[in-house]
């Protein structure tokens, strides 16, 4: 598969969770004290992301 969460700690020594496609980074979230909340962060994505609609905040 060529998309991946990766869940990796940060320079303060949170927890984040990063999509990736291939090996290019795409998002990522905050930071998170626990590795769980990293986890549960990802799998709120899985569940609530597929329905997100697109909003198109720019000025034409």
């Amino acid at each position: 598969m060529s998309h991946r969460f990766e869940i990796r700690k940060n320079k303060g020594g949170e927890f984040v969770a990063y999509f990736c496609y291939n090996s290019e980074t795409i998002f990522w979230t905050e930071g998170y004290a626990s590795k769980a909340s990293a986890i549960n962060a990802v799998e709120s994505i899985k569940k609530n992301g597929p329905g997100a609609e697109t909003v198109d905040k720019t000025a034409d």
